[in-house]
């Protein structure tokens, strides 16, 4: 069998959440059926280690499709294009973009969430136009599509009138990479990130919806309330709004909120195994896996009960509203005061429910069934 994958963002160290949900489930799939050819597409000079196996074949598709208007010229011009060149029996795209100009060639989508049909104001005009616009069509004409939990399986289902049959939940897992941090690690970590200091750790963009507010404003009430701990946020301000800015400049506890930007992978799993707890409290998520990589780590959990979160973190986190800062500062305080042992054991036993080997291998059965027109 050939399968043609859009790999665009198989980026130069450089993998955000999707990202590496593509990584892990891609490189899976290769390695597992080893008589299958693959063809992985890029949109621009990929690294050497994605090509996973020698069934594997890169193409460059240019330009960088970093915004709307290229997402549109690359999706619906040159992606068609080229795949009439490589002739794949099924095209697979775990970003859950596609082409309405594939001329009946088998599809499958992961839709990861619909958040921009829900909070659209989150996103500029443009992003928000072509999410709306496109992903309910890219939704109706894919042979299948797979999503990442029930609740977002559920939400496509409804808002874009889908057969849901022609839907599979597919779970996210965690890298191996994740792993507990000894004490000495732990230490070393404190005292180059946080003056030696315990802290609270937020992993992600800093969009909108990742509720960056809310998480300042509790953690402001739990300092105001003797907590000691400090508040580290890893990811880029690209989405940092004027709003939050605000917040964060009148907070009396800003001297010991640090943004680290973007780092490493291998520093962020030695953050997140060194933190306090992870503050996971967006007020929507798909998945997010960043709750399975803090209890990869044995970090305490403390995200919303909104959307898909309850359903990931299992009865394994402290559920807080996100619309609430003062259940978050509460929680805060509540990690502060226990040992987290419970919650950390439940953790572990919840991360037995992913497997990305086992996800890898419901995708490729999917493929193979999209080839035979089995949908």
């Amino acid at each position: 069998m050939k399968v043609a994958i859009n790999t665009r963002l198989l980026l130069k160290d450089n993998l955000d959440g999707i990202g590496r949900f593509s990584y892990e489930i891609i490189k899976r799939i290769v390695k597992q059926n080893p008589k299958a050819e693959f063809h992985l597409i890029f949109d621009r000079n990929f690294s050497k280690k994605y090509i996973f196996s020698k069934n594997v074949h890169g193409h460059v598709l240019s330009p960088p499709t970093r915004h709307p208007i290229l997402w549109f010229f690359w999706f619906q011009f040159k992606l068609p294009l080229l795949l009439k060149k490589i002739n794949p029996d099924v095209f697979y795209s775990p970003d859950g973009f596609t082409s309405t100009r594939l001329n009946g060639l088998p599809t499958v989508v992961t839709i990861h969430d619909i958040n921009f049909e829900h909070r659209p104001d989150d996103l500029s005009w443009l992003h928000s136009l072509y999410y709306r616009t496109f992903f309910q069509k890219f939704a109706r004409i894919s042979t299948h599509i797979t999503t990442v939990s029930n609740f977002s399986k559920i939400d496509i289902i409804k808002k874009y009138s889908i057969n849901e049959k022609k839907i599979s939940v597919v779970y996210n897992s965690v890298s191996e990479k994740f792993k507990p941090a000894n004490d000495k690690l732990k230490s070393k970590t404190r005292e180059r990130y946080s003056s030696g200091k315990k802290f609270f750790l937020f992993v992600g963009s800093l969009h909108k919806r990742k509720n960056l507010k809310n998480l300042l404003l509790a953690f402001d009430g739990y300092r105001i309330n003797g907590g000691q701990n400090k508040l580290l946020i890893i990811g880029k301000k690209k989405w940092w709004d004027h709003e939050t800015e605000k917040v964060f400049k009148k907070l009396e506890s800003k001297n010991h909120v640090k943004f680290l930007g973007r780092v490493s992978d291998n520093e962020m799993i030695n953050i997140l195994a060194s933190a306090k707890a992870l503050c996971f409290v967006s007020f929507f998520e798909g998945f997010g896996l960043p709750i399975l990589e803090a209890m990869k780590c044995e970090i305490p959990v403390i995200c919303s009960n909104t959307s898909a979160m309850p359903e990931v973190s299992g009865n394994a986190s402290i559920l807080v509203n996100p619309n609430c800062h003062n259940e978050i500062t509460n929680a805060m305080l509540k990690i502060d005061s226990s040992s987290n042992s419970e919650m950390i054991a439940k953790g572990i036993l919840n991360l037995k429910r992913f497997d990305w080997y086992k996800s890898a291998e419901q995708i490729f059965e999917i493929l193979l069934k999209a080839k035979k027109n089995g949908y």
